[in-house]
């Protein structure tokens, strides 16, 4: 058992270490660490502390339910309200705390299984409900596949734990249920194990942590912040000092001045360069109102009208729900016509562009679909990382669909990127249920 609780251990200090602020992390590593300790058991009454591993065990069976239900409702943003989550939180854990204080430890250990199955089993269950549920409801192919993942993982372990161990207390006590527990905890390990080789992710990683593009906006954005504001004073040190020269310098030559127009010049490209990287890198706050989306698409196709002319693109839009979704109109507007911009520009003259808004389960989803050339399936994993680009042009800074992530990301949805060479690129724009609404017509 000493082997089951350095592996639970190990696997949440991992988790931890990885990303110690995410809250899903957290939570993961306080469930791994409360199941962990359940190993300790046998040791510590073997060394002739009893106490101490009366003491583990109520902590174990208490807080191992508590954990998982939590770690559970993080996991699956189901609750987005950090409010809501905090209240649940504290609800949840009247259980957990009423039995340990209810627990006898000296002078004997004297606990009710009945009274633990009878809220345990609840929260087991309901932590495989959320995940099973939160699975079903993805729509973003990327994210579904992660649940299901996680889903494999965890559901078999937790019903095993519950049954052996919990429901095993109850019904046959003098029965040793650990050794078809740790059955599953192997596979559990197994399985996080393979899916390590095939998807490049860390143990049990997954998407316990925040999504591998976040940090890096995260860390991009900071830097160029700062790299911005240095670069910006002395394009203006080199901007004032040229005006100047050339106020007080009024004897030069024509090529002298001809020099000092184009440091200017250059100043006030670098300039504008920088602006247009800042503003597409720093922190996007957003001013939330009810959209209309179908209104919303329509009018970025009239300002992309012109561009579509000239390539005779036609245009096919298919609204199936008419929606209002709560989200700022300047934003996603902008994230909307740079998707847009990029289609126009993967086509030939005469190519088809295809835009469809329909709801996919509960969730809404926006398609658009260019019949382009497509991006290589090596580049097309990087489309949203910051400064990457598949254009060759001079003048693309690769941060068009870094900024459309980031605009879904704060606005609690998603966005990814399907593409074929030679076939054409779709980006889909996904929107939780809790977004939006339906438009009431007529009237």
């Amino acid at each position: 058992m000493i082997y089951y609780f350095f592996t639970l251990l190990t696997a949440g200090i991992v988790l931890l270490a990885n990303n110690p602020r995410g809250e899903m992390n957290r939570w993961a590593a306080f469930f791994l660490s409360a199941a962990a300790i359940g190993g300790l058991t046998d040791m510590l009454n073997q060394h002739g502390y009893g106490h101490l591993a009366n003491i583990e065990q109520l902590l174990n069976h208490t807080l191992t339910p508590y954990g998982i239900l939590i770690f559970s409702l993080v996991y699956s943003e189901l609750v987005t309200s950090i409010k809501a989550r905090m209240v649940l939180k504290l609800l949840l854990f009247l259980l957990p705390l009423g039995t340990v204080f209810a627990t006898p430890v000296q002078p004997e250990f004297r606990m009710d299984f009945r009274f633990l199955l009878g809220w345990a089993a609840p929260y087991y269950l309901a932590a495989c409900t959320i995940l099973i549920v939160s699975l079903w409801k993805e729509t973003n192919r990327r994210k579904r596949r992660n649940r299901f993942i996680a889903t494999i993982i965890i559901v078999p372990t937790i019903i095993a734990a519950l049954l052996f161990i919990n429901v095993a207390a109850v019904f046959v006590p003098d029965r040793d249920s650990f050794r078809y527990v740790s059955f599953f905890i192997i596979y559990s390990f197994s399985v996080a194990l393979i899916c390590t080789f095939i998807y490049g992710v860390l143990g049990v990683k997954l998407r316990f942590e925040q999504d591998p593009f976040e940090g890096a906006m995260k860390a991009v954005s900071s830097g160029a912040v700062q790299l911005n504001h240095s670069i910006k004073n002395e394009i203006g040190k080199i901007a004032i000092s040229s005006d100047n020269l050339k106020r007080e310098l009024s004897t030069l030559s024509p090529d002298s001045l001809g020099h000092l127009a184009i440091i200017e010049a250059a100043s006030g490209h670098m300039l504008g360069m920088v602006n247009r990287i800042h503003s597409q890198l720093r922190d996007i706050v957003l001013e939330e109102k009810s959209v209309r989306l179908d209104q919303l698409l329509e009018d970025c196709i009239q300002l992309h009208q012109g561009l579509l002319d000239r390539k005779r693109i036609q245009v096919l839009a298919d609204y199936k729900d008419a929606l209002i979704v709560n989200g700022d109109p300047v934003h996603l507007s902008e994230a909307f016509g740079n998707v847009l911009t990029n289609a126009i520009e993967a086509m030939e003259v005469g190519g088809l562009l295809t835009i469809r808004l329909e709801r996919v389960k509960k969730n809404m989803q926006l398609t658009i679909c260019d019949n382009g050339t497509g991006i290589p399936a090596d580049r097309l994993e990087r489309v949203f990382e910051p400064f990457f680009s598949t254009k060759g042009r001079s003048g693309n800074f690769g941060l068009g669909l870094s900024y459309v992530y980031n605009v879904m990301k704060k606005s609690g949805g998603s966005v990814e990127v399907l593409s074929r060479v030679d076939e054409g690129t779709a980006v889909i724009f996904h929107f939780p249920a809790k977004r939006f609404r339906p438009r009431v017509t007529g009237g």
